[in-house]
């Protein structure tokens, strides 16, 4: 009784999967083979295409009197950091310090 079953779910999970073990399904397979496409034109050469530039274009207009910016201001470089910090460590030094308070407890 447990080969028959077996054997049955065996058959049908071979024929469910497409395997042609119960017959018919092998019968009627043919092969295709497998063919490329042909490509009647080969490597020829073209003309190329016209140039484009990928640049902006830069107008620069200036009228009578006008002056650039970078020609007047002022340079301002700021204060060093070196100097920064000696200032800062002068300020800590300086600075009143806490006073220890003991408790009791």
């Amino acid at each position: 009784m447990k080969t028959t079953i077996l054997i049955l779910c065996i058959l049908t999970t071979a024929a469910a999967f497409g395997q042609g073990l119960i017959g018919g399904a092998s019968s009627n397979i043919t092969a295709n083979p497998l063919q490329f496409p042909t490509h009647q034109q080969r490597a020829v050469q073209h003309p190329l295409g016209e140039t484009q530039s990928i640049l902006e274009t830069y107008n620069f207009a200036s009228a009578q009197g006008e002056r650039p910016l970078w020609e007047f201001a002022s340079k301002d470089e700021g204060t060093p950091l070196g100097d920064v910090a000696r200032m800062l460590r002068k300020e800590h030094d300086s600075a009143p310090k806490a006073t220890v308070v003991w408790e009791k407890q």
